[in-house]
């Protein structure tokens, strides 16, 4: 596909390009994922945001356990420790960290870089549910970033310049979307790995040039058909990483499809557009809090559940894998009565999988998946 390949050439030449505007003087802002932190506001300040989505090494895992305890998200863990490791180029030109802190685990990547390395870290709170008093408390939040952003870059967010970001994240989330849906199809024509990859690009990539790409591969893929999965899946869980894509390789590898997902962390969320009328900063606050798809410790849980069932139903789904990472205990507690509820409400089976990023982890991950994609055919 030509639009893949322009955008793997875009992407390796991206660390190199992101580099020369440091030089020139430009801000770049890095971010946890989690889906509350708005680039639009990064990008009308003159600056570049980048996402740390880094993950699947085992590595920068064990180098953490050198600043904090081991009892944290594994995924969390890795951001400390890729930034001690000095190894990741894109890690080591933040000159910004910004952390919506929605657990301890996010806390403590903040608190970690805060301590340890030389980045200014801003942290904001993300309220644990969706009432008018917690929609008011993240509005403030955002007024407090855009506020440090305008101090850090020296450059004052205009309505006309914020409005121009918001409509090309519109547009992104719009060609992400109907990418997304053409998975629909009795046989894909992109596979859940692909489309991974694809959307953890949208972390780093120039968004104009990536935004067009993303529009010429829709009209490369609309009219494609791709191979006959034996079982269509859906993924969900906590987080999905750059690199960790075992449990997309694997469960495709043993004749599934990866039809859709649903994480809360690595993977960008792509179901809401941003409404353009009445204050601007209301209106991100809008989409990026009270109408995004919830993680699993937030109040009332059942919303997310639901979101995740009408997707598995949309997408003709056959079974579900809640793949989760070590000591993420709000989605380790979620999935034992999700379970339960798929099976009564759907009659789907469920796999949950755990990872600590260990290669040890392989063997037994595809034996269990392969078995699970002849299980639900058969079902």
């Amino acid at each position: 596909m030509e639009a893949m390949q322009a955008l793997r050439e875009h992407l390796e030449k991206r660390p190199s390009e992101l580099r020369r505007m440091k030089e020139r003087g430009v801000k770049i802002i890095g971010y946890t994922p989690g889906g509350y932190m708005p680039e639009d506001l990064v990008y009308a300040a003159g600056a570049v945001p980048v996402g740390l989505i880094r993950g699947g090494d085992h590595e920068a895992v064990a180098e953490s356990g050198v600043y904090l305890p081991r009892f944290l998200d594994t995924f969390c863990r890795s951001q400390i420790g890729y930034k001690m490791l000095g190894e990741e180029p894109l890690y080591e030109m933040v000159d910004l960290l910004v952390v919506p802190v929605t657990d301890n685990n996010m806390r403590a990547i903040a608190e970690a870089w805060s301590f340890y390395t030389n980045v200014e870290v801003f942290r904001f709170g993300v309220p644990h549910d969706k009432e008018e008093d917690a929609y008011q408390y993240y509005l403030e939040g955002l007024r407090m970033l855009k506020d440090k952003l305008e101090r850090f870059t020296g450059n004052k967010i205009g309505e006309s310049e914020l409005r121009k970001q918001i409509n090309l994240s519109n547009r992104m989330w719009e060609a992400l979307e109907k990418i997304s849906l053409l998975r629909k199809k009795e046989r894909p024509p992109i596979s859940g790995a692909e489309f991974a990859r694809l959307n953890h690009a949208s972390f780093y990539a120039d968004k104009p040039t990536f935004v067009n790409i993303l529009e010429s591969l829709y009209n490369e893929l609309k009219d494609k058909k791709g191979p006959s999965p034996i079982s269509r899946v859906l993924v969900t869980g906590s987080t999905l990483a750059m690199g960790d894509y075992k449990i997309m390789d694997l469960t495709e590898g043993a004749g599934g499809a990866v039809v859709i997902e649903e994480l809360a962390e690595g993977m960008r969320h792509y179901w809401e557009r941003v409404r353009l009328n009445g204050d601007l900063l209301e209106a991100l606050a809008d989409r990026y809090f009270r109408r995004r798809v919830p993680p699993a410790w937030f109040r009332p849980s059942r919303e997310r559940i639901d979101f995740v069932m009408k997707l598995a139903k949309d997408f003709a789904v056959d079974g579900i894998i809640w793949y989760q990472l070590m000591y993420r205990d709000g989605y380790d507690i979620q999935s034992f009565y999700f379970e339960k509820i798929v099976e009564k409400e759907m009659g789907l089976r469920t796999l949950k999988v755990q990872s600590d990023y260990d290669r040890s982890e392989i063997g037994p991950l595809r034996t269990r998946l392969e078995t699970f994609v002849e299980t639900i055919k058969r079902r």
